[in-house]
């Protein structure tokens, strides 16, 4: 297919379309808006529904029932609208349902700013819902790789019988690229998913579990297979871009609409001469470990965490693998003030010269 010029949150919603998804239930809030806006039209004209729930909360748990009934559902929104719809993603890791979840994310905490933002780490990443499950969360930074992550999200869903979530920033939700989309997938509509309430088992129509309730020692079952799957997880699925790091002495770790402002500063400092590299995690959840491990400690001399973010979220998770061999700094910013290629090329600069965080 030819490339055509379109907006992030459109070509997402396209993306979802062709991957086969045939149910999208959301609530309007920025800046998300429109993904629902491009599926209340385009869903029907492929035999798919489109429904604007009430609330965020019926909006996820409609989205609970179609998944249940073996079809590939969707739900967005923005931070806020992830919070309230918390107890039904929990319910569809309980269950094993697939979904696909997605957040266009914006400043917070509160109702915050309606601007751009990456402050939804810690909620995506650590604490999506209660009872302790994980997802697997994506992080693109191009709009051409939010497609291909979100065509591709289902399959990982279905897989694991787990919710995906992909997370953007406003920025990238809003901003036009062009993208190449891949070819239309037909949905399953033979009802042969294991999870699906409409397969049928020879003549008698197979009994599901709907309620994430169990006895103790079943859910401690489910609990320990939860983790050996987080653990396949980090073990084959992770997605990560390296970027100028054979030679690295300050390795910059950024990702979504940050990451491409550094690479621009990094390729301008490198042009004077100063070693810069980037880790740009595509996948947030698993975490890119082994790019932090791998490093040549002898050789830098610094860590640098850009985010939209103050304080910086994804900080922690960096120690975690830099294990104080490297001194951490964090050039953030926040509540819908973005970065450019000064700033991030003059708190770079400041690092290297040995200035203050």
């Amino acid at each position: 297919m030819a490339k055509i010029l379109m907006k992030g949150n459109e070509a997402i919603a396209e993306a979802a379309v062709r991957a086969g998804c045939r149910f999208f239930a959301g609530y309007p809030i920025t800046p998300q808006n429109e993904i629902p806006e491009y599926l209340s039209w385009r869903l029907p004209e492929v035999g798919g529904v489109f429904v604007q729930g009430e609330s965020e909360v019926a909006s996820v748990n409609m989205v609970y029932g179609a998944a249940a009934s073996g079809c590939r559902a969707m739900t967005s929104s923005s931070g806020p609208g992830i919070s309230l719809k918390a107890e039904g993603i929990s319910y569809l890791a309980g269950t094993q349902l697939p979904a696909v979840i997605v957040n266009i994310s914006r400043g917070g905490p509160g109702l915050g700013s309606i601007q751009p933002a990456q402050q939804d780490y810690l909620q995506a990443t650590k604490a999506l819902g209660h009872g302790g499950f994980r997802v697997m969360v994506f992080a693109p930074a191009t709009l051409q790789e939010a497609v291909d992550v979100t065509y591709n999200a289902w399959e990982y869903a279905e897989r694991d019988r787990n919710p995906v979530m992909i997370l953007m920033d406003g920025c990238l939700g809003s901003i036009m690229e062009q993208v190449e989309f891949p070819e239309m997938k037909e949905p399953d509509r033979k009802g042969t998913h294991a999870w699906d309430l409409n397969r049928v088992e020879g003549e008698k129509r197979s009994a599901r579990l709907l309620l994430p309730y169990f006895p103790e020692a079943l859910l401690e079952v489910k609990n320990k297979s939860h983790k050996a799957m987080i653990e396949r997880w980090q073990k084959n699925d992770v997605q990560v871009e390296e970027f100028m790091l054979e030679d690295a002495e300050y390795v910059a770790v950024a990702y979504g609409i940050s990451a491409r402002v550094a690479k621009e500063a990094i390729l301008r400092l490198r042009d004077e001469g100063h070693k810069v590299g980037l880790i740009r995690p595509i996948t947030l959840f698993p975490f890119p470990k082994e790019s932090f491990q791998k490093l040549n400690y002898e050789q830098v001399k610094g860590i640098i965490d850009i985010e939209l973010a103050i304080p910086a979220q994804m900080h922690d998770d960096i120690a975690l693998e830099v294990l104080g061999r490297a001194p951490i700094h964090d050039y953030c910013r926040s509540g819908g003030m973005l970065f450019d290629d000064d700033g991030i090329y003059n708190a770079v600069k400041k690092i290297i010269d040995g200035g203050a965080k």
